[in-house]
Order: C-alpha cells, then structure tokens, then sequence
C-alpha cells in the first residue's frame, strides 16, 4: 500500500481557560488509504466532531490545535492558516456536515453554491463551473437537475439538501473526504440512500473518506476500519469485521452490547444493555484510563496511568491493561449463548 492520503500524528484541540487548558483531543493518531473509509465512533462528548473540525482547522477561539503533524498527500498542513488554508478546505479536503436543514444558504439556488464552491478554486468561466453543477447534481443522483440546478434550498427535502452537500463536497475531486454524521435528521430509507451514494464515490473515484458517526449498523456496512474514541483518546482501532466480531477494550464491548439486536424483539419488554456512568467532563479528565470509572474490569493500576496502546494483529491497536481478562469473559459469555 502506498503513501496514506491522510496521516495524522498526535493531534490535540485544548480550550484555553482559567486554571488551566482543557483537552478535548488527546494525541490522537490515525491514517486513511486512497478508496478507504474509516470509521470514528464513540458517545456523544468523546471528541469525534472536533477531531474533524480540527482536519479543516475550524476550531475557533480559545480552542487551539496542537500535534506533531498532520499530512494530506504528503503535505504537513497542521498550522496552515489564512489564504493557504483557504486553498485547502473544498479543495483537498471537503466535508459534509451533519445538519442539511441549515448547512445551506437559503438566500442561494443550490446552483449558485456549487459554482462558489468550484469557482473559488478554480479558474474557469460561470458557464463551465455551471455546466458541472449540473453534472454533479446529477452524479449525487437529483433527478432534472438542469432544472432543480435553479431550486432555493427551502424547495428540496432533508434528503435532497445533503445530496446537495455532498455535491458541493465533489466540487474539486477532493482527495479526502470527511462525513460528519451525514445523515443526522434523515429518515430510515433516506439514510441508507445517502450512505450508498458515498460507498459508491469512494469506489468509483478512490477517495478516501472519514465517517464520523455513533451509529454501529452503518459502521459494519460502510466502513473499512474503525477507531474507537473515548474521552477524547483513541482507545481502540482495528478493521472492522475484527472489532465488531472480537471487540477488545470494555469501552467497545459496551458500546456494541448497547446494540439492538436478535435477542431485543420489538412488543417484548427486554431491556438494552448499557454502559453505566458518564463520559467526563474535560474539567474532571482522570489521571489514568478514562473509561476506569465506568469499567467492571477496572483494578487499581488503570486509575494511576494512561494506558499505552498496546499493538494487536497487523493494523489494530488497543488501549487496555485489562485485554486478557476482558477476553476470558467474552469467551465464557459465548460459551453461556452456546447453551
């Protein structure tokens, strides 16, 4: 496999505060292949919007970004700012983000946005860059789109104003692609749509794509590799039919336990697994294992220190002191369901 087209090395986002800086993102490293999808999940509050904002430096005041790089195609654009950046986001890099009901200008035909968007980093006439609007509404699937090309973003659905999105994401090829909660608001069908059309362009054009989302279901269908986050730290990653099938670390196990499933038939009052407690807040980050306070495998020692993050298999990596003894319990659980 060649060079990554994305690779970041200890990202971290503080919000500068009396008393002392808050971390959000804590040394979070990762890389995304050409025609991959990678995958970030985790509670709502364990850093999965930030860590794409961060991407595209559109974390404001007085949030700082921080880390040893981060690099598109080779290029360290952590630190980039002003026009530099400006050439960057819609260009290199693009992202959908998670609200189409309001990401649109409802002042402009969704024509108009999309020309902005390719006009503003390329240097062809009105003509042209609305000739390809036409095309790329057409490549996310709108019917008549030599027509809805005129349409305000209050004339189309939920559904619609995100394929809209996701045109204006394609404007320039980008080389990276980051989706946060794409389909945030949309109904059952409409979500499935959406993430169909984004698994296509990644086949189709090779782009590689970041999928922020706390949604299991679409991780085992649409994703390649998965990164768990929690409390703002990375705390398990590895292809994804590994860790859906053998989870590692108890925060993962519980987030997929959390999981309906076979045994919750809807009409029956089963009750859903779940993880108890709360995600910390960042004004109380605990010295050790962030997840100790909610964790039944927790000793002592995961109070003290952070665990590092201990290699498993070819790619996978698990933040855990516990690994063995999280694994002796899945097997008997296992060995329970067998009878």
């Amino acid at each position: 496999m060649g060079e990554p087209v994305l690779s970041v090395d200890g990202l971290s986002v503080r919000f500068d505060r009396k008393g002392g800086a808050l971390t959000a993102v804590d040394g979070l490293s990762f890389d995304i292949s050409a025609g991959e999808t990678l995958a970030i999940v985790g509670e709502s509050g364990c850093g999965k919007s930030l860590t794409a904002l961060a991407l595209l430096g559109l974390v404001a005041a007085p949030g700082r970004i921080e880390g040893r790089s981060v690099k598109l195609q080779g290029r360290d654009i952590l630190g980039l700012e002003g026009e530099a950046l400006r050439r960057l986001r819609g260009n290199r890099i693009a992202m959908i983000f998670q609200e189409p009901m309001t990401a649109l200008n409802p002042v402009l035909t969704i024509g108009e946005q999309i020309i902005e968007a390719i006009t503003a980093h390329e240097d062809i006439s009105h003509q042209t860059a609305g000739d390809r609007a036409v095309s790329l509404l057409d490549r996310v699937r709108i019917s008549d789109p030599r027509r809805r090309v005129n349409d305000y973003p209050h004339h189309l659905s939920g559904g619609m104003r995100q394929r809209v999105m996701i045109a204006i994401a394609l404007a320039c090829n980008p080389a990276l692609l980051v989706a946060d909660e794409p389909t945030t608001a949309l109904d059952v069908t409409i979500q499935s749509q959406i993430l169909e059309l984004l698994d296509q362009i990644k086949r189709e054009s090779g782009t590689a794509i970041l999928l922020i989302t706390h949604d299991l279901g679409v991780v085992s269908e649409y994703s390649d590799r998965v990164l768990v986050m929690y409390a703002g730290r990375k705390v398990e990653e590895r292809t994804t039919r590994d860790l859906l099938k053998s989870p590692l670390h108890p925060y993962t196990r519980g987030l997929i336990a959390a999981r309906p499933g076979r045994h919750h038939v809807i009409g029956l009052r089963t009750r859903l697994s779940e993880i108890p407690g709360m995600v910390p807040s960042l004004a109380e980050m605990p010295h050790g294992c962030g997840f100790a306070a909610r964790c039944s495998f927790v000793v002592d020692a995961c109070r003290i220190a952070r665990p590092p993050l201990i290699p498993v298999g070819a790619e996978g990596a698990v933040a855990c002191l516990r690994i063995e003894e999280a694994r002796a319990s899945e097997h008997a659980a296992a060995r329970c369901d067998a009878y």
